[in-house]
């Protein structure tokens, strides 16, 4: 038998290990509650696997995809939660990249328009939407052409596919659009179209489809050590971040996906790296989608980069900046002078000034720029790298949250060179993400899905575009908890403060995705924590006293989980408060830390 085929072979064996007994369905495997962590532990210190896969951001999670799905045995590990730190705190957008035409990165702008037309229409399509833009014309004459020049070349390059192209607009038709403007702010506009989508509930999709074809994924799981043999790293020692325990995964090549951490892991490895990698901040605010008249999305031109403003479900996100950040890499924190940065910008455009009043929610992010090429971090190179930097050692960073897949596939193919045998080619073009599958029968069948379980047809819509066919599991879960005398079941209740989610949608996230914390739940499974304007602290103890017999928590546990949320929201507010980083840094530290890393270069 050859290597190749060894691998299938144990790829397969892992599949039917995942999955539960008697299962024929192999997505089945997706599930990742507390039974199956328990499981991937054992199987983390128990195989040989191909491929060790540390972070679980978009990078990490789809190289765990791009690498199960070639036939190889796959371990996903990362320290906190999946989509933990810049994979939720995005722009929360499939897009081209307009401004990267004028900084003429023709190559990055085809390919990340490629891979938003793959996104919109066949792998993710329930969770990836098409969203407008409109592209306001401060002067006359001479600007119109210019920047139509470019919307041409986007739309030629590939940006109008599933897409309308772009079209012209008289100052009178772009104020219908966006009333919200000052009538004096534009003599025109253009509106052209990318795409959107949920970052972290993507990010959790693509980690939980690469377990469904096999892969083992755990959170909560840090890398503490390299394993080495000669000259050659071999596989990774980990700590259970729950309850210390410690094993050893056995790899035959590690990928370093870890973003901003990219620097610090290698270090840790014992090596040096080919490239270094460079924090930039950016900050989104989120507001009332009442607070902003309009049909359409904008995009303003800054000194400094572009700012959006982003159609967020009943909300809008307003960002981002674009700033060095040297601080803590795991908590950037937003100051009161990124906040006031974004409000004056954006007030330049609005005939009714945003304040500081109508800000629901504040997110800060880190991009992982590679470093070296400009001291201006906008004008850094947001195309990737990959390097072998150690024999059984590949790293990857750099590159933008829309061209994932591509990164994922390049660092399958530089770790391809430690693995005996032949390794079949990506084929992830072609593996629609968990849920994608019967999407658009289900919106079709939404009023009679609405029907049989008692919920609002517009709440089944809102269902299907964040689990799409995974609609029924959710469902499933409600119907083990059935009302009294018939009524519907008490988890398609709405969450305490935050309208928007169910009941069932928390115990989901603890059941089925992996969440350990509830900081987990209002952050990344949903968005509550930036979509409310209490950011969760009125939903922290209903969910918490839910998810608590899942997760094994004693009274004492769960008073600790809502505390430390309740302080976290405390210290991001204060942090929101100070006028530089360093201030902003202390006191949002000064919030506990959920999970129990050790201190190392990659806490």
């Amino acid at each position: 038998m050859s290597e190749q085929s060894q691998r299938t072979d144990k790829h397969n064996d892992h599949g039917a290990a995942n999955a539960p007994v008697g299962s024929g369905d192999p997505v089945s495997a997706s599930k990742l509650g507390p039974d199956e962590r328990e499981r991937n532990w054992e199987r983390l210190g128990s195989e040989t696997f191909d491929v060790v896969i540390i972070g679980g951001g978009v990078v990490g999670a789809g190289a765990a995809l791009d690498a199960v799905t070639r036939g190889l045995s796959v371990a996903l590990i990362e320290a906190r939660d999946i989509a933990s730190g810049t994979s939720s705190r995005s722009s929360k957008l499939f897009h081209g990249g307009l401004r990267y035409l004028e900084m003429f990165e023709f190559g990055l702008v085809k390919e990340a328009l490629a891979e938003r037309e793959l996104m919109l229409t066949k792998i993710c399509p329930h969770l990836a939407k098409p969203v407008s833009f409109l592209y306001p014309l401060s002067k006359p004459v001479i600007e119109r052409p210019y920047v139509a020049a470019g919307l041409i070349m986007y739309d030629t390059m590939g940006g109008a596919r599933s897409v309308p192209r772009h079209k012209h607009l008289t100052r009178a038709g772009a104020l219908r659009m966006v009333p919200a403007m000052k009538k004096d702010a534009l003599v025109g506009g253009i509106r052209y179209y990318d795409g959107q989508v949920d970052d972290a509930r993507h990010t959790l999709a693509v980690a939980r489809t690469a377990a469904a074809y096999g892969a083992v994924v755990r959170t909560s799981t840090q890398v503490v050590e390299f394993v080495k043999e000669a000259d050659r790293i071999t596989g990774v020692k980990v700590r259970d971040v729950e309850n210390g325990k410690e094993t050893t995964v056995k790899g035959r090549v590690v990928i370093n996906a870890t973003g901003v951490w990219t620097d610090e892991l290698q270090r840790l490895s014992g090596g040096r790296g080919r490239f270094k990698v460079r924090a930039s901040k950016g900050v989104h605010l989120v507001v009332p989608r009442d607070k902003i008249p309009s049909e359409s999305g904008i995009i303003l031109k800054t000194e400094k980069s572009v700012l959006f403003v982003i159609p967020w479900k009943s909300h809008w996100i307003v960002g981002t900046t674009d700033t060095d950040w040297n601080l803590d890499l795991a908590h950037p924190a937003a100051t009161k002078a990124d906040i006031d940065y974004i409000l004056d910008h954006v007030n330049t455009v609005l005939a009714t000034p945003l304040t500081h009043a109508d800000i629901e929610g504040v997110y800060a992010g880190l991009r992982p720029l590679l470093a070296g090429e400009s001291e201006q971090s906008s004008k850094l190179s947001r195309e990737h790298a990959v390097a072998r930097v150690a024999p059984g050692l590949v790293a990857i960073a750099g590159g933008k949250y829309t061209t994932y897949r591509v990164m994922g596939a390049d660092a399958v193919e530089a770790a391809a060179e430690d693995l005996p045998g032949r390794v079949n080619p990506s084929c992830t073009q072609d593996i629609p993400l968990i849920g994608a599958d019967g999407y658009t029968a289900l919106v079709n069948q939404a009023d009679r899905l609405a029907s049989e379980h008692g919920v609002h047809p517009y709440r089944v819509r809102h269902l299907l575009d964040r689990y799409g066919s995974r609609i029924h599991e959710l469902f499933e879960l409600a119907a083990q908890h059935p009302g009294e005398d018939g009524a519907p079941s008490p988890l398609l209740q709405p969450i305490a403060g935050a309208p928007e989610y169910l009941l069932a949608e928390a115990l989901y996230a603890v059941t089925h995705e992996g969440a350990l914390h509830l900081e987990d739940v209002l952050a990344r499974r949903t968005r509550i924590s930036i979509e409310t304007s209490h950011r969760g602290t009125e939903s922290a103890q209903q969910v918490a006293e839910l998810i608590a017999p899942v997760l094994g928590w004693d009274a004492a546990t769960t008073k600790e989980e809502i505390d430390g949320y309740i302080a976290r929201v405390a210290a991001e507010r204060k942090s929101q408060t100070e006028p530089d980083d360093e201030s902003a840094d202390e006191v949002r530290l000064q919030a506990p830390e959920i999970r129990d890393l050790l201190v190392s270069p990659v806490a």
